[in-house]
């Protein structure tokens, strides 16, 4: 590392990544045993709630000071960055904006709001989680720091452990209507899945020009159409964070 850092930065590092280990811990916790789980919290007012929003806004808080403090210390000094780091921030925001848009806060916070399945929780059951790693690894690249690139790494790691978790809650809540969802709209995202959402699309645009009105929409899927089988009956989102 650079010895021109002050130690106050590595200082404030080593209690970023205290945080992170907690929060990484709880997370992992809760997927070991979700009847004492940590997230998704109990109600607003429980202190599980409080400890779990207090450590990411800490953690939020550190990684900002990490940003300024030890801005373009590592190995990829080049103007490249903001080129490649810039368009993949913007896209993770755009993301994760909408995601918290379509869900509402309440579902967004690990409460229950509701069931939802529209927007872009059409595409992935959990547009938060992935626009925010998104979003982290292009901050990251502008930043050019290791020390951040190792924080961002552990929260990016929470993010993909917490969807675990919320599955498991979310089935309890809204049991079948879920399920059906589950099985239809991938984890984070399916190249598979966009691969055949779009033959669908281009053979249902053909199938509509045909006198007969036969569809080969179930062809696409290699029997009948599962989207429509598989889609949730519920009109409300599921709560991610």
């Amino acid at each position: 590392m650079p010895p021109d850092v002050p130690d106050f930065v590595y200082a404030l590092f080593a209690i970023d990544v205290v945080i992170l280990l907690i929060t990484l811990a709880g997370t992992l916790w809760s997927l070991a045993f979700p009847d004492r789980r940590i997230w998704p919290p109990p109600h607003r007012y429980s202190w599980q709630h409080v400890l779990s929003w207090t450590c990411f806004f800490a953690v939020c808080g550190l990684n900002t000071a990490l940003l300024f403090l030890d801005w373009n210390s590592w190995m990829f000094g080049s103007d490249l960055r903001f080129v490649i780091g810039i368009p993949v921030t913007l896209l993770g925001g755009f993301l994760a904006a909408w995601g918290v848009a379509a869900l509402g806060m309440m579902n967004s916070s690990g409460l229950k709001g509701g069931f939802v399945a529209s927007g872009p929780y059409r595409f992935t059951r959990n547009p938060q989680y992935l626009g925010d790693i998104i979003f982290f690894v292009g901050v990251s690249i502008i930043a050019n720091s290791l020390l951040l690139w190792i924080t961002h790494a552990l929260l990016i790691l929470v993010f993909v452990v917490a969807p675990l978790i919320e599955e498991r809650w979310l089935e309890d809540q809204y049991g079948q209507a879920y399920r059906e969802y589950r099985r239809a709209i991938p984890r984070f995202w399916s190249l598979r899945r966009g691969r055949r959402t779009a033959n669908a699309k281009r053979r249902g645009r053909k199938d509509m020009n045909r006198k007969d009105g036969r569809s080969s929409i179930g062809e696409t899927f290699g029997g009948p159409d599962r989207d429509a089988e598989e889609s949730p009956r519920c009109p409300v989102r599921p709560p991610t964070v």
